[in-house]
């Protein structure tokens, strides 16, 4: 694949790198409200209790959301290093800038995405 003159790889590569870092940062503040929740009658009421279960759940989820979008950017990056950044994953053509502007982790051009999202 040819090097694309239209984006500024550069660029991106900071913008990826500064969200990863920032995705770690959020991830490594918010890891108390991930933990297990204690079950302990004498402090919590019952639905305390389902709040903490609640909230835990989310923090979870926060976190799994977190670790694809960490996936996605180290992927996006090794296309980068490997010269195939800008190129759709699933049929090769080039990822139009604009989508690359607003998402720099995108690995699909908008046609295969949309494809991808079809039940």
């Amino acid at each position: 694949m040819t090097e694309r003159t239209d984006i500024d790889t550069t660029v991106l590569r900071a913008r990826l790198l500064a969200r990863r870092d920032e995705i770690l940062r959020l991830d490594a503040s918010e890891a108390d409200e991930r933990k297990t929740v204690e079950l302990d009658p004498q402090r919590l009421g019952r639905l305390s209790r389902m709040d903490a279960l609640q909230s835990q759940a989310m923090a979870q989820e926060t976190e799994r959301r977190r670790h694809l979008e960490v996936r996605k950017i180290d992927a996006a990056l090794a296309r980068l290093e490997a010269g195939e950044f800008g190129y759709c994953a699933a049929c090769g053509d080039e990822i139009p800038a604009k989508r690359l502007a607003f998402d720099p982790a995108a690995s699909l051009c908008v046609d295969c995405a949309q494809d991808t999202a079809k039940p």
